[in-house]
């Protein structure tokens, strides 16, 4: 299996790996057939996320597109982060074996997870806004 130079670099140097204290968007989510775990946390101010911290229990592939969904987001507006797609983490990445694309969708969903939170936390229906998040399928 051959993984980019930059996925190796992300899984060997992972940027924002860490919690945030007073998260304003917490979201965690987990696929269980292949036992990644993702956790995502945000500091969005002023409809920007001005921080994006991860935890991730999981493959190279895991940690490497939680690095990089959260590099993509930081600094961007909520808007911009979901528009975030798997596609773009993976491009972002120079690509990913196959059997490793449900990583991205991993990290695309916990960036999600991560924005429903926040939504919720503000008294706001998320799910008109960011969708039903779903645990991913293999």
């Amino acid at each position: 299996m051959l993984y980019s130079e930059k996925v190796l670099d992300h899984f060997s140097n992972p940027r924002n790996v860490g919690e945030i204290e007073d998260a304003d968007g917490v979201g965690e989510i987990g696929n269980a057939k292949c036992g990644d775990i993702m956790k995502m946390y945000l500091k969005i101010d002023n409809n920007t996320i001005t921080d994006a911290k991860f935890k991730t229990f999981g493959c190279g592939a895991a940690v490497a597109t939680s690095s990089m969904a959260t590099e993509l987001i930081k600094g961007k507006s909520i808007d911009d982060a979901l528009k975030l797609t798997n596609e773009a983490v993976v491009e972002a990445l120079d690509g990913l074996p196959a059997v490793k694309i449900h990583c991205s969708v991993l990290a695309e969903q916990a960036v999600r997870a991560a924005l429903s939170d926040y939504y919720t936390k503000q008294g706001i229906d998320p799910v008109p806004i960011v969708g039903e998040i779903k645990e991913p399928e293999e």
